[in-house]
């Protein structure tokens, strides 16, 4: 099959060309770029989830309140969802090495100043803003690591590569509670500390790896910069704390809608920009469009259910963070195996048959999940917890290979900008409506368990709420202290409370297999076609 990528527009000047990529010291070693990049961004995906796990240390040694901690963790998430457009676009104008390089400089410097934070007034304002900073690296890194990766290999060996470069690094999302747990032990302080010599080693087999250096001398859009970064930091914003502030709130809305607006705004100037952030053009490529509805929908399912299923397993099965988190390895074994299975079927085939088989393995995987939630035992769920697991292995590199595979005068940097932004945005919106839809059902579902005890109808709401809302993650079996009839009735009631809120979750993990339904749907619309061909531009 022929090429499919779109042919207007003209490149500006570029400082190599793929005929001199490795004349500067010979080819560049795929094997070192494939490790290099893999060691940078694992620090990323580690973060997402090893915070959570030391968060009642932080509070009980710095004196921060539970909303001042869920600060520190959104911190990070809002700047990487601000910023990441702008990395890759940066990644494109500067080279993606070298961008890469400073990303990882700037997070692990954030990493270490974070954990030296000082006791006193000032910590709050101090692990918040490098935890910002630390979202910032990430940004610039990420992008121009998988652009790395993207240049290095051929497009007929791309598919593989991602398969393992997406495989070991969504897998490492899991390693963060287990790692997080193991270094609370020692200190919470370790959690950041521990990105210094996975650092040192990514920026060490960069420089080995001999990568090539690409640049596009084009000026940077700053206005499109600032309009995308306000547009995704206040949308994001609205989601994280819709849970907080409640989807009642005036703040909620206006957070959320003056975000789109500005977003809208921002689109309305990229199509008028000479240089723009991001060509808007790339998604009049039906392939690129329904590789990025495919990952939004797809994202809406695969970065909640770390979270929602580790809750669970800590509440409804009164595991231990560390046993949460070998309870996720179901998932990321299925995960991990399809994602090599994905790259294969797209080397050979293109993306569209993987993307159908993920989405669909993926919906009836999530399905059948939620069904034995409700058994409250991990023995009866890891078959379908691996079905899940692979059905988002195998559409996850291909989608993402096929969309970049696509980019607009090989403009690799800000098309995996664009995705990437795609996905951290699903994430936000996917996390907000399940956390919704997890604490009203909680809610409901106890308040009728504690008025079968005998607990009176405004008592029964009150209370609730608060277990509802004291649902963190941090499972804890013991009952409520206190005396008295009203005590006494929800520690009684304790067993059908963690029944409760496993029904609860029946309706996430349900979400969930309609999140990959709909990816489903759209992946029939992909026309199939194949990128067969290096653009002769750029690559």
């Amino acid at each position: 099959m022929g090429r499919d990528i779109p042919e207007e527009g003209a490149p500006g000047p570029r400082t190599s060309d793929p005929g001199t990529a490795g004349r500067r010291g010979g080819p560049p070693n795929q094997g070192l770029a494939l490790a290099a990049m893999l060691f940078a961004v694992s620090m990323t995906f580690i973060d997402q989830t090893i915070v959570a796990i030391a968060a009642p240390d932080i509070i009980h040694e710095l004196g921060l309140t539970s909303s001042q901690m869920q600060w520190v963790v959104n911190a990070y998430l809002l700047t990487l969802a601000a910023f990441f457009a702008l990395g890759g676009r940066l990644s494109d104008i500067f080279g993606h090495r070298r961008v890469m390089l400073i990303g990882t400089l700037v997070f692990v410097i954030a990493s270490a100043l974070c954990g030296a934070v000082p006791s006193g007034d000032i910590a709050q304002a101090w692990l918040i803003g490098f935890r910002a900073v630390q979202g910032f690296g990430a940004a610039l890194m990420f992008p121009a690591a998988l652009a790395v990766v993207i240049a290095v290999f051929p497009v007929e060996r791309r598919g593989r590569a991602l398969a393992l470069f997406f495989g070991i690094s969504g897998a490492l999302t899991a390693i963060g509670p287990l790692l997080g747990g193991w270094l609370t032990t020692w200190t919470w302080r370790a959690i950041f500390w521990v990105n210094v010599p996975v650092a040192v080693v990514a920026i060490v087999l960069a420089l080995l790896a001999r990568v090539p250096e690409r640049s596009r001398r084009e000026p940077l859009d700053l206005p499109g910069a600032a309009l995308v970064a306000v547009g995704m930091a206040l949308t994001v914003l609205g989601l994280q704390q819709s849970s907080t502030w409640g989807w009642d709130s005036v703040v909620t809305w206006a957070c959320i809608a003056g975000g789109l607006v500005v977003l809208a705004v921002f689109c309305r100037f990229e199509l008028r920009a000479r240089f723009p952030l991001i060509k808007l053009r790339v998604f009049r490529d039906l392939a690129f469009s329904v590789d990025n509805a495919v990952l939004f929908f797809a994202m809406m399912a695969f970065v909640p259910v770390f979270f929602f299923a580790s809750v669970y397993a800590q509440v409804s099965l009164s595991a231990s963070p560390n046993q949460a988190a070998l309870y996720l390895l179901y998932f990321f074994i299925g995960f991990g195996l399809a994602s090599q299975w994905g790259g294969r079927i797209l080397d050979k085939r293109g993306a569209r048959p993987a993307m159908k088989l993920g989405t669909a393995l993926g919906a009836v995987g999530f399905a059948l999940w939620a069904g034995k939630l409700t058994t409250l035992s991990m023995h009866d769920q890891w078959l379908y917890a691996a079905m899940a697991g692979a059905g988002i292995g195998l559409l996850l590199a291909p989608a993402s290979t096929d969309a970049v595979n696509r980019a607009i005068d090989a403009s690799y940097g800000e098309v995996t900008g664009i995705t990437q932004t795609v996905r951290n945005f699903a994430a936000s919106i996917g996390l907000a409506v399940y956390g919704t839809m997890l604490t009203h059902t909680t809610v409901t579902r106890v308040e009728e368990t504690l008025r079968g005890k005998g607990v009176p109808d405004g008592e029964s709401h009150g209370i609730a709420e608060s277990i509802a809302q004291s649902v963190t993650g941090q499972g804890d079996s013991r009952g409520p202290s206190g005396s008295g009839p009203v005590a006494e009735a929800v520690r009684d009631s304790m067993p059908a409370i963690r029944m409760d809120f496993a029904e609860a979750n029946q309706w996430v993990f349900y979400g969930m297999a309609i999140a990959l339904g709909i990816a489903f749907l759209i992946s029939l619309r992909h026309p199939g076609t194949r990128v067969t061909e290096e653009a002769p531009s750029g690559r």
